[in-house]
């Protein structure tokens, strides 16, 4: 991949796998490696129109002008299609090969679709993030105990009506009880749409980059 562009939103168009939008600090043309947040939007930006992927979540902060200490991935799902963690590995694994990415400090988040996904991929390759952070999303709590070496910090509307908020409070509690790291934030008066509030805070930027990426040294516990 080589040197990575300057930016803001850079539109990246790939024939295969997954199109992106990618930020890079300015302050990445200095020396040193930079930490990697991978940002998975949900059904509603699914297409081939790459602008989609900035209307909620990090890329519409970096959008509005919020400077974040990362470079962001924000790749686009095909319409009528979920994500698949073969090519967002794939994607990630091309990334990397710039140099730039200091391969302790890889995070993922993503909302709805994407906070499904944020569940799937770090359980997938637990060894390869540092945090993950879903945001209205779930998964199947029987395979949560792979991520017990990895942060999460998930988000959910209590009034959440396509997702209910049980998706979310299942995926912790069977961590937690397998000795992971895990929170859950619940807002008392937010329905499907708690990305807003979750993306806005400061607060989500800075627990990502507290977190350094852990040995997995454990065996993963089999979940509830």
């Amino acid at each position: 991949m080589g040197e990575l562009p300057k930016p803001r939103l850079t539109s990246v168009l790939r024939a295969e796998g997954y199109s992106y939008l990618l930020y890079v600090p300015e302050e990445c043309g200095g020396e040193g490696s930079w930490p990697l947040l991978l940002f998975l939007h949900g059904v509603g930006e699914r297409g081939n129109e790459l602008e989609k992927v900035a209307v909620h979540g990090v890329p519409k902060q970096i959008e509005e002008g919020v400077a974040l200490p990362f470079v962001v991935v924000s790749p686009q799902c095909p319409a009528g299609r979920f994500w698949d963690n073969a090519l967002l590995i794939r994607l990630l694994d091309e990334v990397n090969s710039s140099g730039r990415i200091d391969a302790d400090r890889v995070y993922v988040t993503g909302l709805s679709m994407g906070g499904y996904a944020t569940w799937s991929l770090a359980g997938e390759q637990p060894w390869r993030f540092a945090a993950a952070a879903p945001v209205c999303g779930g998964g199947d709590p029987r395979r949560v105990g792979r991520l017990r070496r990895v942060p999460v910090w998930a988000f959910h509307g209590a009034k959440d009506p396509v997702v209910p908020v049980s998706a979310s409070r299942r995926m912790v509690e069977a961590l937690l009880r397998c000795g992971g790291d895990a929170r859950l934030t619940i807002y008392p008066d937010a329905g499907h749409d708690c990305w807003t509030e979750t993306y806005a805070n400061p607060e989500l930027y800075e627990w990502l980059l507290a977190h350094r990426r852990r040995p997995l040294r454990e065996a993963p516990c089999s979940g509830p």
